[in-house]
């Protein structure tokens, strides 16, 4: 995408662009799911887990947009392994049925070998810069 306000140096991967589709499933599956949290875990978990989600969103767009994406992906990478332990978390506490743990930590397990594999393919680059 190029304009008169946005000029991208380098356009995003096939494989970025998957992994942010990907990453907004899940939030839009997530969000009736945390609306189904009691009341008392509404302004606690379900929104430190939100947060997770949309932080790790933004920096699936930053990988896409910077040329050295070794710190975001790490970052990113961060993000999903929390998501995954607040969302095991949430399962333990039983704030999550069996069938809603079980498809949304798999839309995360992908999510987190998609990063995986960006991290693997940053690797084996040498820096260009």
């Amino acid at each position: 995408m190029t304009g008169k306000y946005y000029s991208d140096p380098r356009p995003a991967t096939k494989d970025e662009f998957k992994t942010l589709e990907k990453l907004a499933d899940m939030i839009q599956y997530a969000y009736p799911v945390l609306a189904q949290f009691p009341r008392s875990e509404k302004f606690v978990l379900a929104a430190d887990i939100k947060h997770i989600m949309l932080n790790a969103f933004k920096l699936c767009i930053e990988v896409g947009k910077k040329k050295s994406k070794k710190t975001s992906l790490f970052n990113l990478d961060v993000e999903i392994e929390a998501l995954k332990r607040y969302i095991r978390l949430a399962y333990d506490l039983k704030f999550l049925s069996m069938h809603h743990y079980e498809v949304w930590s798999g839309k995360v397990a992908e999510i987190g070998r998609m990063i995986g594999g960006l991290i693997a393919a940053e690797n084996q680059n040498p820096q260009k810069s």
